[in-house]
């Protein structure tokens, strides 16, 4: 399954050359995640109210081309991988206006409880382990 999540550079996430700071895509891979989860029918506070949490322990981005301020944006999320002790989603990110490529990456999360400790999500959750084995078919 893949999702896409549409939004407006913000002022705010500029730099003094004009261009989208490279910290923000990472927030950016976070919104499309979020998105990607609500689509799929299990959202963040559902995990965490199952004392669930999706620690990242990396992040990748590699940048192609630059956004600016007020550019529409297109960020397409795809989960690569589901095991029981871990997620990994792949990103692309595109302007709307021409399609343009402006980058990639990838995060890994680890199933964790409220303590940070690895879980076995198929033991904890596993209509939500099921359910994400699906969108991988």
């Amino acid at each position: 399954m893949k999702t896409e999540t549409r939004f407006f550079v913000r002022y705010a996430e500029t730099d003094q050359m004009g261009i989208v700071h490279h910290s923000n895509y990472a927030i950016w891979f976070e919104v499309g995640r979020t998105d990607f989860f609500i689509k799929s029918g299990y959202s963040n506070s559902d995990f965490e109210s199952n004392g669930i949490m999706l620690p990242l322990y990396e992040l990748s981005c590699q940048f192609k081309s630059p956004a600016r301020y007020g550019d529409e944006v297109s960020v397409v999320t795809c989960l690569d991988k589901v095991s029981p002790v871990r997620l990994v989603f792949s990103y692309e990110v595109y302007s709307v206006s021409d399609n343009k490529l402006l980058a990639t990456g990838k995060t890994m999360h680890a199933w964790t409880n409220t303590s940070l400790k690895p879980v076995n999500v198929i033991k904890k959750l596993p209509a939500a382990y099921s359910m994400l084995t699906r969108l991988l078919e």
